[in-house]
C-alpha cells in the first residue's frame, strides 16, 4: 500500500487533532475510489458527470437547439419510413445515409438487403441525430463537448446491430453454414479468454511468438544495468560503421522489443545493416517497491545514463538519439536540460510519434482532468503502480468498434480463432507504471502541459523545448489516435531546431514499423530551418514532398547527413552483462 503526500507542517508538534482526523478522512475516501475504480475500469464517475452536467445543462437552456433537434428527429424518421416504403414497394431502396469508409462494420454486401438494410439505416440515422445533439451547443466547453460525443458513440457502438446475431447478416450466413458449429467455437474461444483472465494469463501466450526466439532477436549484449535499465549494444553486422552512435529510447509503458520485432521489420536490425553501432533501452516493468519513482528519476536513470554508457563504449563525443512515443518526450525533456546546462553530447535527436506539447493530444485527453487524474491516483494507492491491463481499456475505448465490437463479433459469435502476428504478441506483452512518475507526467505533461510552456522542472530550474537546438527528424502517422500527427508536428513551433518532419500512413505503432517492402506504405516529407517561416499544418501538407514505400531509408539519409568524420572500424562491445535481449523485457 503506497502512502499519499499528506499536508506538511513546519512544526511537526502543531500538529492538531483536526489534522489527524483530516489524514484519516483522506485515507477512507482513497480507499473508497480505489475501492470504486475496479467496478468503474478506471475511469471517474465524478469526471464523466461533469462532462454530462455540462452538456445536459446547456441543452435545458438552449430552447432553439432543443427545437432543432426536434425538426431534425422527425425529418429522419420521415427519411426513415420513406426508405422503408421504398423497400416494401420494391421501388428501389437508395439508402438514407451510406457509412463511413473506415466503418468495417457494415461491408458485407448484404448489410444493402432486406432487412438488414433497414436495421443499417436506422442505426446510422440514430448515430447522425446524437452526433448534432452532442455539438454546437452554446457555453458546452471544447473539452466536454468531445467528451460527451466520445460517450454517445460508446454507447452506440454498443447498440450497433452488426453486435447481434439475428440482425447481422454475416454471422447468420455463418451460422447456417456450419449449422451452429461456429457458435460452439465463439464459445469456447470465450471461456479461453476467461480462464486468460481469471488466472491472469497474457493473452497470446501460446501463439508461437517468443522473446529471445523469434522476436527480438537481433544479435546484441546488455552492457549495463541500474535499477531502471537494461542497455542493449548490438553486434555489428557491417566491417566499417558510422563514426557516431544511435541510441534508441523506447517509452516506459512498453516493451522495448517493438522496434525489434521480427528480423524482417526489425528497425534494429535494419540500422545495423546500414552500418550503424545501436543501442537501445530496455525499461523495468516496475512493481510496488518503485511506487516513489518519479520522472526526474526515470530521466536520470534512463536516458542519461544511457548516454554516458555510450560515450564510454563507443569514445564518441557525438551521440544520436531517438525516442518512441512517451520515450521521445522524455528524450525531449533530457535534451532541453543538457542544453541547458551546456551539455553538448547530442549531435541529433529523433522522434517516433511523440509530444511535447498536450493541448491537441488526440481523444486520449478525454481521460485526462483532474478529476480522472486524482481517480488514478487513488486506483494506484493500494498497489503503487496502475496495472497495464486498465490502461489498455482506455486504449481499446479509442477504437471500440474494432477493438471491443469487432473482436466480439468474429471471435464470440463467428467462431474465427484470431491470427496473431509479432505485433499483436507485443501488444499482448503488456508493463506497468510506478504510481509516482504515471501521476507526474500526466498532471505535468498531459494535464498542465509545463513543458511546453516553460514551467517543467528539472533540478532547481525549468526547462522548455525552446532550449533545443539540434536538428530534429520527427515522424508523425495518418491514424493516430494517441499522438495525433498534427500535435507531434508542434515540434517545428517550439524548438529553435531545424526540423525534417515526416507524415506516413498508418497507425501509432504500424506507421512506425513499416520497414522497405511493406506493402502500401507511403509517406510525405519536408525540411525547414529555424529560421523559417511557421507553416501550418494544412500548408505543410500542400507543400510537402510525397514518396511512396518506407520513410525507413530518408531517416537513415537524413541521419548520414549528420554524421561527422569518415567510417571506422566498429568499436569494441562493452562489458557483457548477458545477451540480448536481456533479462528486464522478460519481467512479467
Amino acid at each position: 500500500m503506497t502512502k499519499r503526500p499528506v499536508k506538511t507542517h513546519t512544526n511537526p508538534k502543531a500538529r492538531t487533532g483536526h489534522d489527524a482526523m483530516a489524514d484519516v478522512a483522506e485515507t477512507i475516501d482513497t480507499a473508497a475510489h480505489a475501492a470504486l475504480s475496479s467496478l468503474t475500469g478506471g475511469l471517474s464517475p465524478a469526471a464523466l458527470g461533469q462532462v454530462y452536467a455540462d452538456w445536459a445543462l446547456h441543452l435545458a437552456a438552449s430552447p432553439g437547439k432543443q427545437a432543432e433537434l426536434g425538426v431534425s428527429a422527425v425529418e429522419k424518421f420521415a427519411e426513415f419510413q420513406s426508405y422503408l416504403m421504398r423497400c416494401a414497394m420494391s421501388q428501389g431502396d437508395k439508402p438514407c445515409l451510406q457509412s463511413g469508409k473506415r466503418d468495417r462494420r457494415f461491408r458485407h454486401p448484404d448489410w444493402d438487403a432486406k432487412p438488414f438494410g433497414a436495421y443499417k439505416q436506422g442505426f446510422l440515422l440514430a448515430q447522425q441525430w446524437w452526433e448534432e445533439a452532442t455539438t454546437g451547443i452554446h457555453g458546452v466547453s471544447a473539452a466536454n463537448e468531445k467528451a460527451v460525443g466520445f460517450a454517445a458513440r460508446q454507447v452506440l457502438d454498443a447498440m450497433s446491430p452488426a453486435n447481434f446475431p439475428m440482425t447481422n447478416p454475416e454471422i447468420i450466413e455463418k451460422t447456417v453454414e456450419e449449422n451452429g458449429a461456429n457458435i460452439m467455437r465463439g464459445y469456447q474461444n470465450y471461456i479461453d479468454d476467461m480462464k486468460h483472465t481469471v488466472l491472469h494469463e497474457r493473452f497470446g501466450a501460446d501463439s508461437g511468438y517468443k522473446v529471445g526466439e523469434n522476436l527480438a532477436v537481433t544479435p546484441g549484449k546488455v552492457v549495463f544495468r541500474n535499477h531502471l535499465i537494461e542497455l542493449i549494444q548490438y553486434e555489428p553486422t557491417t566491417d566499417k560503421v558510422r563514426p557516431e552512435p544511435v541510441l534508441i529510447v523506447p517509452a516506459w509503458i512498453m516493451k522495448y522489443y517493438i522496434l525489434d520485432l521480427s528480423p524482417e521489420n526489425s528497425m534494429v536490425k535494419y540500422l545495423t545493416g546500414q552500418g550503424y553501432t545501436v543501442f537501445m533501452i530496455s525499461w523495468r516493468n516496475p512493481g510496488a517497491e518503485d511506487a516513489k519513482l518519479g520522472f526526474d528519476d526515470y530521466r536520470r536513470m534512463g536516458p542519461l545514463a544511457a548516454i554516458d554508457e555510450v560515450q564510454k563504449i563507443t569514445g564518441s563525443s557525438r551521440i544520436h538519439a531517438a525516442g518512441y512515443c512517451l520515450g521521445g518526450t522524455l528524450l525531449s525533456v533530457t535534451a532541453a536540460a543538457m542544453a541547458r546546462d551546456g551539455d553538448e553530447r547530442l549531435a541529433s535527436m529523433t522522434l517516433f510519434a511523440a509530444q511535447i506539447d498536450f493541448t491537441e493530444a488526440g481523444e486520449l485527453m478525454l481521460f485526462i482532468n483532474e478529476s480522472q487524474v486524482s481517480f488514478l491516483e487513488d486506483m494506484m494507492w493500494k498497489t503503487g503502480y496502475l496495472d497495464a491491463t486498465q490502461m489498455s481499456g482506455a486504449f481499446q475505448l479509442l477504437r471500440s468498434s474494432d477493438l471491443v465490437w469487432s473482436r466480439i463479433q468474429h471471435e464470440y459469435l463467428m467462431g474465427e480463432k484470431p491470427r496473431f502476428n509479432d505485433l499483436m504478441s507485443w501488444n499482448a506483452d503488456t508493463t506497468r507504471m510506478p504510481y509516482r512518475m504515471h501521476s507526474e507526467y500526466l498532471r505535468k505533461l498531459f494535464l498542465n502541459n509545463d513543458f511546453a510552456e516553460g514551467k517543467f522542472m528539472v533540478g532547481d530550474n525549468t526547462v522548455t523545448p525552446y532550449d533545443i537546438r539540434l536538428p530534429i527528424f520527427s515522424v508523425g502517422t495518418e491514424t493516430d489516435h494517441v499522438a495525433p500527427w498534427k500535435s507531434a508536428y508542434k515540434v517545428e513551433q517550439l524548438t529553435h531546431s531545424p526540423v525534417t518532419f515526416v507524415l506516413t500512413n498508418g497507425g501509432h505503432n504500424a506507421g512506425v514499423v513499416s520497414e522497405p517492402g511493406h506493402p502500401r506504405r507511403h509517406y510525405m516529407v519536408h525540411s525547414s530551418k529555424d529560421e523559417d517561416q511557421y507553416l501550418s499544418p494544412d500548408h505543410w501538407q500542400d507543400i510537402a514532398e510525397h514518396k511512396d514505400g518506407s520513410w525507413w531509408p530518408e531517416w537513415v539519409a537524413w541521419l548520414d547527413a549528420q554524421q561527422q568524420g569518415e567510417e571506422i572500424v566498429p568499436p569494441k562491445m562493452g562489458k557483457a552483462l548477458c545477451d540480448a535481449p536481456g533479462t528486464y523485457v522478460m519481467m512479467e
